[in-house]
């Protein structure tokens, strides 16, 4: 693999990361080079020798000119599921097409790692799975979060062709590695059959562990048919595990921008004129086309009409997101969702806010993007101590959510309690360690600890 020569701390955060105060950029110290990550195109810098205790006293006047990277919000529009979460199958048929699911993928990381092309990714899912049973566009869904979108990041290397974690248990344990793509996605399917099914794999078993979960699991081979049945099992905690999947599912599964989706949106309104998911779809389709006054319009229109149905906010009381489109809480969660990304979009920060207020209060447990995305309108509106909490919901709902622990940590920083922003960068980079915002930020924020020979002086 070629090796690109590593940048100067001070010349790397001047020209890629951060707009630094002059006197952090003159007198930057020097990072020790523990290990060398790769990052943007063909940089690579140091990640310092981070550990879990601020290690010495901090230059604050350098530190307090940093602009601290954080991830974006969330802005994949969602439309409800068809099905309430627990009642979606391992085994049927794909409902996205092929091409549906490329450009989705490539929609969310434009320069996967792949040891093939993305079509050929999608296509050895849709072979392997459908030769199976299985559902093929879940199956890739499920490997889109076990290696966010094919941009790794944890224990497992691109090199290894493991799209599911197989063989992964932590503290750097790589799992199972194949020679070629399609032989991982052969594995990650043999792996679900083994939860899903009794019946043997119609090809070879490559799944080093399906006679783990044969001989020495009774209790869940063959009698896990639901996505919503890996909860706690494939994944750890993993409370929400096989929603998650899902609602990466529903996202794939979206309208486009193009004539024949906004054709398709107006025939379902003018067919259900009193129903909320034709204003829905209309809305989503909007967005993509650039029309966001449409978009807010529909979207308001579906929060109105789904609000009206008995199922949803009955006198106040919080309401669990469960997914079920016909009982109006699905179309509810996600039309105040959707509502409130296009809001932001329209630098209506303050109504943005109040939607995300109004979705959380009647569906708090709907998704920790929710959490997260109103977790930064807080940090802009310098409330870091409402910003955390709202990440530490994110957090609640899902542990390994790294975007989430280093916002926490700027929220911290912005309150300049430092030692518990170290203390969550490390924890971020313990949960991802090929993050690149965390990462840019334990470097510069390495850099502001004063130099041991500094402090001796004293």
């Amino acid at each position: 693999m070629k090796k690109y020569a590593i940048l100067s701390l001070a010349a790397f955060c001047a020209s890629v990361l951060f707009p630094l105060p002059s006197a952090f950029a003159a007198s930057a110290p020097t990072v020790s080079e523990i290990a060398e990550r790769p990052i943007a195109g063909n940089v690579t810098i140091a990640r310092p020798d981070f550990g879990a205790e601020l290690p010495g006293e901090l230059n604050k006047k350098a530190i307090e000119g940093v602009e601290w990277r954080l991830t974006p919000a969330y802005d994949e529009l969602l439309l409800p599921e068809d099905a309430a979460p627990e009642t979606v199958t391992i085994f049927g048929a794909a409902e996205a097409t092929q091409e549906q699911m490329a450009a989705y993928i490539t929609r969310r990381n434009p320069s996967p790692k792949l040891n093939c092309t993305v079509a050929d990714i999608v296509r050895y899912y849709y072979e392997e799975a459908g030769r199976e049973g299985i559902r093929p566009d879940i199956a890739l869904c499920q490997a889109l979060k076990e290696t966010g979108f094919f941009a790794y990041g944890g224990d497992v290397v691109p090199s290894q062709n493991n799209f599911c974690g197989l063989g992964t248990t932590g503290g750097g344990v790589r799992g199972a590695a194949f020679q070629t793509p399609q032989l991982g996605v052969r594995a990650h399917i043999q792996h679900l059959l083994a939860y899903a099914s009794k019946e043997r794999p119609h090809t070879a078993i490559v799944d080093p562990r399906y006679t783990l979960i044969v001989e020495n699991r009774p209790d869940i081979h063959g009698s896990v048919t639901r996505w919503t049945g890996l909860n706690g099992i494939w994944a750890v905690p993993g409370k929400t595990y096989g929603q998650d999947i899902l609602r990466l599912w529903a996202a794939a599964k979206a309208p486009d921008a193009s004539d024949a989706a906004l054709a398709a949106a107006e025939k379902k309104v003018r067919q259900a004129p009193d129903e909320p998911a034709g204003y829905l779809y209309r809305g989503i389709v909007s967005e993509k086309r650039g029309n966001l006054a449409q978009a807010q319009g529909d979207f308001e229109t579906a929060v109105r009409l789904a609000g009206a149905t008995q199922n949803t906010l009955q006198d106040g009381a919080p309401l669990d997101y469960d997914g079920s489109a016909s009982s109006g809480r699905a179309a509810d969660a996600a039309a105040r969702y959707d509502l409130a990304i296009v809001l932001t979009r329209t630098d209506d920060k303050k109504a943005a806010k109040k939607a995300y207020d109004d979705l959380l209060a009647a569906h708090p447990n709907f998704s920790a993007a929710a959490w997260y995305n109103r977790g930064l309108l807080q940090l802009e509106n310098k409330k870091q101590k409402d910003a955390i909490a709202d990440f530490d919901r994110a957090l609640a709902q899902n542990p390994q959510n790294a975007p989430a622990q280093n916002a926490r940590a700027v929220a911290e920083l912005q309150q300049k309690d430092y030692k518990a922003a170290w203390a969550d960068l490390e924890r971020a980079a313990q949960i991802n360690n090929a993050d690149f915002d965390v990462l840019a930020n334990q470097v510069v924020f390495a850099a502001c600890v004063k130099p041991a020979q500094e402090k001796s002086k004293k």
